[in-house]
């Protein structure tokens, strides 16, 4: 069975502070070559923290 076109897009964002993915999103890896950062709520740490682009 084939891969779909969105899960060829799909990345995990993980919390700086406690390394834990809590978010998933989609990236056009042709336009965006930089890794994606945002502030995001943590719900293990319980605050705001920065979540950055992990490998697969």
């Amino acid at each position: 069975m084939s891969e779909s076109k969105f899960s060829k897009n799909l990345i995990k964002l993980r919390c700086e502070t406690c390394k834990m993915v809590n978010y998933y999103s989609r990236k056009n890896k042709k336009l965006v070559e930089r890794k994606l950062a945002y502030k995001k709520f943590c719900k293990h740490c319980r605050k705001h923290t920065a979540h950055k682009e992990a490998k697969r």
